[in-house]
Parts: C-alpha cells; structure tokens; sequence
C-alpha cells in the first residue's frame, strides 16, 4: 500500500503543468557599440539606441508611431503668437545620483545645448529659442525669436535630453539621467548593463535588468540567435539569414519601418563634386534595387529625396535621376571630367559595408575608379561627419524628419544653397498644414533637382525577436532601443 501511494505520487509530480518564473531579464542584440555615452555630443546613433527613453529623458518624447507625447513635462500652454512656451514639469522628479530634476536643471541642459561652446551634434535644433526663464521649482518658460511649429518635435530628439547638471564632465563614461533604468556597467566591446531604477519617478519597467550585447559579425549573432544567447535582435546584420531564423517556432520577424533615410553623402564643396552634372552622373549611374537586392536582401524601399515615404508629406522622387549609365557616362564628358578617382568613406553597418561594393562596381560602368575606405564609428566621426574629410560616405540618417539639415552649410555635406534655406526659414514659422505641405514638397523636389547627394533607399527595421518577449518596436521613429515597455508573455 506504501509502494502504491508512493508510486502514485510520483506520477501526480511528473504529469503536473510545471510552471517556470517568469524571466526578469532580457539579452538585446546590436550591431554597433556607442563610441561614448554622451548623446548631447555626438552624432552617433548608437548611443540613442542604448540611452534614449532608458536612461535619459526629455520634456517630450516618441512613441512607436512617431507621435510626440509630454514626458518630463506634465503640461504646456503655447503664448496666441507661439512665440512662448511655458512647461510645467512632473513632481519630485529626481537623477539617477538623488539629485532633483527641476525647471533649473532643464534650463541648464537647454541652455548648454545652444550655448556658443555647445558641441551638439544637432545644435540647430535649439537656435530658435531667445530665452529661457525658471518660473517656478517645477515651471520654465522658453521664449523663441519667431514661432515654430516643430519645437516640441525637436525637444523630442535624443539630443535634446536633459543631463544631470553635477555630472557634465563625466557624461561620456558614466550617464546620470532620469529614466526607468540606471546604467550600471559597460564591458567594452562586448556589452553594456542597464539595471531597473527603484526610485523611478513615473511608470516603472517590468524588466529588472537589460544587457545590450555588441555583436557586428553576422555568423555570430546568427549563432547568438539559434542557440537563445540573445532575446532579442531588432536590427539584424544579416538580413539574408532572417527567413531561416523565422521558421524556428521560438522565434519572430520583425519587419517595420524607420526614419534612416540612406544615402550616398557627396562632399559638396570637394571638387568636382561641387558640379551638380558630375553629382547627377553618380547618382544616374546607380541601380538602388541593386543595392536593396544585394546589400539588404530585398528588405528597403527606394527614395528619391531625403524624406520618408511613411510620411504624410512624402512625394515619389525616385524618377528624378533614374538609373541609365549611359547618360551618365555622357554627363562626365560633358563636365570635362575624363580621369575621375575617388574614395568611398565606409562606417561598419552591413548596408555601408556591401553597399559601397556594389556602388564601386556601378561607377565603373561609366569610368569611375573607387577606393574603398572602411572606417570604425569613432573613426567615420572624426574623420567624415567632423572634419569633412572625404569624397563620398554611405550613412543612413536615422533622426526623424530631418530634411532641415540641408539647411546647413556647416552640415558634413556643405550643401549652402540660399533658396533652399529660404524654403526652410519660411517652414519654421509656417503652422498651417496645407502651407507646410507646400514647403516641405518644394524642400523635397530641391534638394532632388539639386542632386546633393545620391537618395538610396529608406532603412528597414529588419530582425528577430522571441515570440514571448513583448514590447520590441516593430516601427523606429528615432533610433532608439526603448525598453520601458518590454517584458515577456509568460
């Protein structure tokens, strides 16, 4: 009787459901490792990816789809002229350090982002603002010089996130923000820890903890992939192998859209590429599905302009300068250019890296020698986007909405073409929709005519996550890796 009621429980315990803890963590893949952690100096989209919406925050926000959305500040009154902003921030916000987030700590980090010695990497964002006034503990007003219909969008940029003031000498190694997560380690060049915060003043994550792993060589994060060592992969650097992946049952595609704009950049102010027949004859000698096929296995749409075709405003420009090497064979013979050499200035991501392959290959086709010249981040950083030392670089431009950066002569592409600057100045004050339509589809069809430079295709959000983490952003309006909302199913 003994032996049977023993035997008896033991096949209750082995047919009995078994219900595991439902995991805390979570292992993210990415391609890229931030050259620093400072996202206020530098134009490096790899520290957004880690830092925005985790670790730092602004007084405004993405969402998924692109909307922008209050978050340091709880509330806004905009003045009748929209000249005036006053911003009412959340209660008993504080920094990761127990330092107070208050309307001076905002100040300051607006004020540093538009001051003369600003490094930012987007400082045209905050040129509009004349003044900044603490009005309260928990109340600001930003007075601008003329109105502008796009200043809560800017305030939404990682640039424009607000830094704890007594830690602004050490922001490239050790952030101190406000956010859902604390940073707690970074491994160079392997990965960086995010811990949940335990103060956190709003919403808490429901994940304890996230590791970003930096993974760049495409037969490893396959491998990280199959055997469970990432949860997660959201930008995947081989996208040829994510159909394989999607037939594992553990695993899902992802498969959105995002703000990467991806483009051939031409040294504007570099003979000849000053000659817009020569930039027209490089761009008419590419074939863009080519580098879809090719560089990104059919996952990306062609452009024509440097603006997103999810936009409301989007025209189809990808006519503009259709893919005919003959007549751009013709176009350098008529620019007097017999003998052109050039380099491709190339950072590490898969679609720089096989796409200036094919390009190189393209330019032949009409006498164009190319030497190809791959760069690390840091490198690509310093040497093209600062010193603006190159001929051409493949890049995409992952920040919303940014066609205002051909307003910008300084820009690393030294576009300075007047009208177009006149067609964005008028923008900036402009806040009916039909007018602004207008504008930004003159903006588009400019800069298209004007060939600045070569409109490739805009990025894909392509990867693989398991089925039973929820919250991965299908859709990337800003490159960023926003975990506040993640956590697994079951």
């Amino acid at each position: 009787m003994t032996g049977l009621m023993m035997t008896s429980a033991l096949l209750a315990a082995l047919t009995a459901p078994a219900y595991a803890e439902t995991r805390q963590d979570a292992v993210i893949g990415l391609q890229l490792e931030p050259p620093h952690l400072d996202p206020t100096s530098a134009a490096a989209g790899a520290i957004d990816q880690v830092l925005y919406a985790n670790v730092y925050e602004g007084l405004t926000r993405f969402t998924e789809n692109g909307n922008i959305i209050p978050h340091l500040a709880a509330s806004w009154d905009i003045s009748d002229d929209g000249r005036r902003y006053q911003f009412t921030l959340h209660p008993d916000m504080r920094f990761h350090d127990g330092a107070v987030l208050d309307a001076k700590a905002v100040k300051f980090s607006l004020d540093r982002a538009r001051s003369d010695t600003s490094t930012n990497a987007q400082k045209a964002l905050f040129q509009g603002i004349s003044q900044i006034t603490v009005t309260a503990p928990n109340q600001l007003t930003i007075d601008l010089n003329q109105p502008d219909g796009n200043f809560l969008f800017k305030l939404a940029w990682g640039d424009a996130v607000i830094i704890a003031p007594n830690n602004v000498d050490h922001l490239k190694q050790s952030p101190i923000g406000s956010g859902p997560f604390t940073l707690t380690s970074w491994v160079k060049g392997d990965r960086i820890l995010l811990q949940k915060n335990p103060d956190y003043w709003g919403k808490p994550a429901a994940l304890e903890q996230v590791t970003f792993r930096f993974i760049s060589d495409p037969v490893a994060a396959m491998a990280a992939m199959q055997t469970g060592e990432i949860d997660a992969f959201p930008v995947f650097p081989a996208p040829e192998n994510l159909a394989m992946l999607a037939t594992d049952a553990r695993l899902k595609l992802i498969n959105g859209s995002t703000e990467g704009e991806t483009i051939l950049a031409i040294n504007n102010a570099r003979p000849p590429f000053d000659q817009r027949l020569v930039r027209q004859a490089i761009a008419m000698a590419i074939n863009k599905q080519d580098i879809i096929n090719g560089a990104m296995f059919g996952y990306g749409t062609p452009i024509g302009s440097h603006f997103a075709p999810h936009h409301p405003d989007y025209i189809d420009l990808t006519n503009a300068a259709p893919y005919d090497p003959a007549a751009a064979r013709q176009m350098l013979a008529d620019a007097e250019i017999t003998d052109l050499h050039l380099t491709i200035s190339l950072p590490p991501p898969v679609y720089a890296r096989r796409g200036g392959e094919i390009i190189m290959a393209q330019l032949s086709q009409i006498g164009i020698k190319v030497t190809l010249e791959p760069l690390e981040w840091a490198q690509w950083l310093e040497k093209v986007f600062r010193n603006k030392d190159y001929d051409l670089t493949i890049v995409s431009h992952t920040e919303p909405f940014d066609i205002g950066i051909y307003a910008r002569p300084d820009y690393y592409f030294q576009y300075d073409n007047a009208p177009f600057q006149s067609i964005m100045a008028e923008l900036d004050i402009t806040t009916d929709p039909a007018d602004r339509r207008d504008l930004l589809h003159q903006a588009q069809r400019h800069i298209a005519d004007d060939q600045v430079n070569v409109y490739l295709f805009q990025l894909a959000n392509a990867g693989i996550t398991k089925t039973d983490l929820v919250g991965i952003w299908q859709h990337a309006p800003t490159q960023a890796m926003d975990m506040t909302g993640v956590y697994w199913k079951n």
